[in-house]
């Protein structure tokens, strides 16, 4: 890893935290829902970050919260660059994290292979052979072989 990265991951982490700040203590749009900042990522040359937030709610408020954090961009980059002292203080991009949905959607996925194993399961014991029950042959007994051997050997004495 890079000077380069290693800052820019510094500088990213250090924007979540003063945004998510920012936002509980001095934004008070009543359109910003209950969100959570989970992510920022800035770009090598320090000069654009990408913050991914998620919002607690139905799509509606989804909505409002990003109309929220778009009219309350210019405040947040200002603390942005108030709070960190660079040179430079990055744009702000507002992105929803699909994180959550991506999560829900894996859970819906397993709980409908368990239900369908489920099943397979009951099918599968309830189940029989189609053939024998056994369906190899079985050698002969050695048993077997020694009594028809004393026979075969009593006829020709």
């Amino acid at each position: 890893m890079s000077s380069h990265e290693a800052r820019a991951r510094k500088l990213a982490d250090r924007i979540r935290v003063v945004v998510a700040e920012t936002l509980e203590k001095r934004v008070k749009d009543p359109r910003l829902g209950f969100i959570t900042v989970t992510d920022a990522r800035v770009t090598n040359d320090l000069r654009e970050a990408t913050v991914f937030y998620t919002v607690y709610g139905d799509e509606t408020a989804r909505a409002e919260t990003a109309a929220a954090l778009d009219s309350a961009r210019g405040v947040l980059r200002s603390e942005v660059g108030r709070q960190t002292g660079v040179r430079f203080t990055p744009t702000l991009a507002f992105v929803a994290d699909a994180v959550p949905e991506n999560a829900r959607h894996i859970e819906d996925l397993l709980r409908v292979a368990a239900a369908e194993d489920a099943r397979v399961h009951q099918v599968a014991a309830s189940a029989s052979f189609a053939g024998a029950p056994d369906p190899y042959r079985a050698p002969p007994d050695d048993d077997a072989e020694d009594g028809a051997g004393a026979d075969a050997a009593a006829e020709r004495a």
